[in-house]
């Protein structure tokens, strides 16, 4: 008995190691693969909640994962910083690939003062039709590798696009509902300037698009005259900064007669816990839409029919 018991674990060992084994840095990518993939690969994101990718360092755990890996998926636009290094050594061996880099036309990519001269702003999943272009270049690198579900991953690539252009309209429609003089979304750092072009919003961020550098007192200074300049009711913290900058801008403002108050905390490079809605990335910027309307001044839009299948798997409304 034992020695079956044995065999089938074997067995069962075996079926699950022949599945494709993909390895993403971010969980936003990761949460494309799964889709893309469905139950014909296993997924591994390197960076969980709460995680800073501009200042990841690649764990033991990480390394053997990426040497076990089929694929290798990677935002680019040096989002991932040192890390990219690591990654573009990895790429003598198998695939691996940048794919929002890879995916985005270069007319769509928001510029990036912050940081090397001619580099990009990394944060495209913050729009979400122009981060569903990351879709189908997923499923033609599965394809490129299993040639026998090509038509499956395209297929599900599709799916997935469909439910990002309708979460963009959702998104719009929400914003949009804000009284125009409150439309300025203030938080920790500068992630979230796809968001503001693709959903009208102004935005400013303390810290800069990466958080290599710390916050300067002239950042916060800046940030608090615009506070009060424009009588901001509300700002906003972000799961993977430390809140202290945040404070100091609403220390400084009610310093100067003017009381602004947290609007919630916001997902910005990293999702919510895996297991839960907010940790896919439908949900992540469901999150983020509905605090920022809220506590704004707008209303939240209708949940679209598109995305009731979604809402119903994670028992939403």
């Amino acid at each position: 008995m034992r020695a079956i018991v044995v065999l089938m674990a074997l067995l069962l060992s075996g079926a699950a190691s022949s599945r494709m084994q993909i390895v993403t840095t971010t969980a936003m990518i990761a949460d494309v693969a799964r889709a893309v993939a469905g139950e014909l690969a296993q997924v591994r994101s390197m960076m969980g909640p709460g995680t800073d990718p501009h200042l990841y360092q690649a764990t033991p755990s990480d390394i053997r994962a990426l040497q076990g890996a089929d694929l290798i998926l990677y935002n680019g636009l040096l989002l991932e910083g040192q890390l990219g290094e690591v990654l573009g050594r990895f790429g003598e061996l198998k695939p691996v690939i940048k794919v929002v880099e890879a995916s985005m036309p270069a007319d769509r990519i928001l510029a990036n003062s912050g940081l090397a001269e001619g580099s990009a702003d990394p944060h495209v999943w913050m729009d979400a039709s122009l981060f569903s272009l990351v879709a189908p270049g997923v499923a033609d690198a599965l394809a490129g590798l299993d040639a026998g579900n090509a038509a499956v991953y395209r297929a599900n690539a599709d799916a997935y696009v469909a439910q990002l252009e309708a979460l963009h309209e959702w998104i719009a429609h929400s914003i949009a509902s804000i009284p125009e003089e409150h439309r300025i979304l203030v938080t920790a750092h500068d992630a979230f300037g796809y968001y503001g072009a693709a959903y009208g919003i102004e935005v400013a961020g303390i810290q800069g698009l990466s958080t290599e550098t710390e916050a300067a007192v002239a950042d916060i200074r800046e940030t608090v005259d615009l506070v009060v300049e424009l009588s901001v009711p509300t700002i906003f913290v972000e799961s993977t900064i430390n809140p202290r900058t945040i404070e100091a801008v609403i220390e400084a403002a009610q310093s100067r007669g003017h009381s602004v108050s947290i609007g919630g905390e916001l997902y910005s490079d990293a999702m919510g816990a895996e297991g839960g809605h907010e940790g896919t990335l439908i949900g992540m910027l469901r999150h983020n839409t509905t605090a920022i309307t809220e506590s704004l001044g707008g209303e939240v839009a209708q949940w679209p029919a598109a995305l009731a299948d979604w809402a119903r798997e994670w028992n939403l409304p």
